[in-house]
């Protein structure tokens, strides 16, 4: 008697191979039959609808939230079954406590998590990084967790405040880091990260202890990988670099450790960089042309515009950093909003510049973004037509106005749109190349942070409508690849063997999809974070279910209240951990 069987379904398996339909049966949280399926307790019916892999993020920043919830959503809420965090080199562990506050402030300014929330939620219950995945694995999710051990907290916990002050490593302090990673890889660690990105600094402006450590560092986290025989890189780039010169380390990177890496590629020009426009084209001919003997590089993309999202009741808006917008920012929304159609506040707010020692945040509110309303259903792909400073000029208004009047719509409730990269010349095309780009990843969704600036995670509901089921002929992706691309591809990157393809012995992480009903919705914010902390979530329709090791967690949207989520250990399954750590259910 089999557990589960899901019958008539359109099975897309991951494999980028053709659709067929068939059955798929399921017993001890393993794919037993597929094509024919006999007796189950449990039956669904999915004829009409497709039957896919669970979908896997690779980029997210869960290690808080995996901490104080048991749902990873908004990752869960569009068919991901397995997110691996510890992304950037930032994170929680190892710490000592004395370090606590300097880790809080570089996630609160680099992944936007509001540091009462963190102060609220992390239950500090480790030191070591063994100890904070010793702490995951007691816990229960509704989908898998695999975590790289991040290069900040590293750098601090070796270092001190040395670390944080970014003062030059010393040659034991790098063979302590190498050990450190090598430990964490033994624990069961998914990998490494850091980042060398300018813009990841702490809330008042510092920059992030990762982002200018010499390369004989970087090689020591290299190093460690090496010795452990496991792992991957993950890595942001330098945007004050070439791209041929942060290739180049990337190689040696990989000729050191002997490891995949994978790195953060976006289409976007830099222009105000000192490094080339258009490293992107650099990055892919490079992957193309010049990929190390032994283990690939790859880069992460992202399928639609990376942008930020503003509003009243967001991180941001271009009136956030005002001298004027301080007594009103603690305010609950419906009074912020009465006080600033006060026409004396909206004229000292129109006023005034702002102010803020933080270069990043001070970009956030620029009136020279290009800034549109965003909608529900969402626009990602907006025409120049409808930038908000070109309405405004044909209006005979002042960008700044306009801005004003659009974020008190919908009782201050609207959201505001500012895409930058994958956006080149308002189009997607830039998108479209990296996604078909066979040296790349797609991911980058970045849940579990930026809780007021970015809803990203919704990216596999976009990629199935945007360029599969809404595509012009010829001018998106087969349901196969994306497919694919969603689930086999990101498992292989990071070594999750187990998972991503339709096949018997295979993890059953699996969704059912109604792909003519599949939409999405505009993000919406939610106070449900520790202590009431804001949040954007994204929900999505026709998802009719989605399957974590063969017990259903989602129907049509709305959680179940199953949890066989596990931490995934490096070495160790997750269906393993799930009929071994305790009853799966909440």
């Amino acid at each position: 008697m089999l557990d589960l069987a899901i019958r008539g379904a359109l099975i897309v398996d991951g494999t980028g191979g053709e659709p067929y339909s068939g059955d798929v049966g399921i017993a001890s949280g393993r794919i037993a039959t597929v094509g024919r399926a006999g007796p189950a307790r449990e039956e669904i019916d999915a004829r009409g609808r497709i039957l896919t892999p669970g979908f896997i993020d690779i980029h997210t920043h869960f290690d808080g939230q995996a901490t104080w919830e048991n749902r990873l959503a908004p990752s869960s809420e569009h068919g991901v079954t397995t997110v691996v965090t510890g992304n950037c080199g930032v994170g929680f562990a190892p710490c000592r406590p004395g370090d606590r506050d300097a880790l809080l402030a570089l996630m609160e300014g680099v992944e936007d998590v509001p540091d009462v929330v963190m102060a609220a939620g992390l239950p500090w219950t480790w030191t070591s990084f063994p100890e904070f995945l010793d702490f995951l694995d007691q816990r229960q999710f509704d989908i898998d967790v695999a975590v790289q051990i991040p290069h900040s907290p590293i750098r601090v916990f070796v270092m001190g405040q040395r670390g944080v002050d970014r003062a030059p490593a010393t040659p034991g302090e790098i063979e302590r880091m190498a050990a450190l990673v090598e430990e964490a890889i033994g624990a069961g660690a998914i990998g490494v990260s850091t980042s060398r990105f300018l813009l990841h600094r702490t809330k008042a402006g510092k920059l992030s202890p990762s982002v200018d450590a010499a390369e004989q560092e970087l090689l020591g986290l290299a190093e460690g990988l090496r010795r452990a025989g496991d792992g991957v890189f993950q890595l942001i780039a330098a945007v004050d670099s070439t791209a041929a010169d942060e290739y180049a380390l990337m190689r040696r990177l990989v000729e050191k450790s002997g490891r995949p890496l994978s790195f953060t590629l976006v289409a976007e020009q830099l222009p105000n960089y000192p490094g080339e426009k258009d490293a992107w084209r650099v990055f892919r001919h490079r992957l193309a042309t010049d990929q190390p003997a032994g283990a690939p590089i790859r880069g992460q993309i992202f399928p639609r515009p990376i942008g930020t999202l503003l509003g009243l009741d967001l991180s941001y808006h271009p009136f956030s950093l005002n001298p004027s917008y301080a007594p009103l920012r603690d305010l609950p929304l419906p009074e912020r909003v009465a006080r600033m159609r006060d026409p004396t506040i909206r004229a000292r707010l129109l006023a005034e510049t702002p102010q803020s020692d933080n270069l990043p945040a001070l970009r956030m509110v620029s009136l020279d973004r290009e800034h549109y309303r965003l909608g529900d259903p969402p626009r990602y792909d907006p025409t120049p037509d409808e930038e908000i400073g070109r309405l405004a000029a044909r209006a005979g208004r002042s960008k700044a106005d306009l801005l004003y009047d659009c974020l008190l719509e919908d009782d201050g409730k609207a959201i505001l749109y500012c895409p930058s990269g994958n956006f080149i010349d308002h189009r997607l095309d830039a998108a479209g190349e990296l996604l078909r780009d066979p040296n790349t990843i797609v991911a980058l969704g970045d849940a579990g942070a930026h809780y007021g600036m970015i809803c990203d995670a919704s990216y596999p509901t976009f990629l199935l409508t945007y360029w599969v089921r809404d595509a012009a002929p010829g001018a998106g992706l087969t349901l196969p690849d994306a497919v694919r691309k969603l689930s086999a591809i990101p498992a292989d990157a990071v070594g999750l063997s187990d998972r991503g393809t339709i096949a018997v012995g295979k993890k059953a992480d699996l969704n059912i999809i109604d792909l003519e009903r599949l939409r999405l919705h505009g993000p919406a914010v939610f106070h449900d974070l520790p202590a009431g902390g804001r949040r954007l979530r994204q929900r999505a329709d026709g998802i009719a279910a989605t399957i974590v090791s063969g017990e259903v967690t989602y129907r049509d949207g709305l959680p179940t209240g199953r949890l066989p989520g596990r931490l995934v250990r490096r070495g160790r399954t997750a269906a393993f951990a799930s009929r071994t750590n305790g009853d799966s259910r909440s």
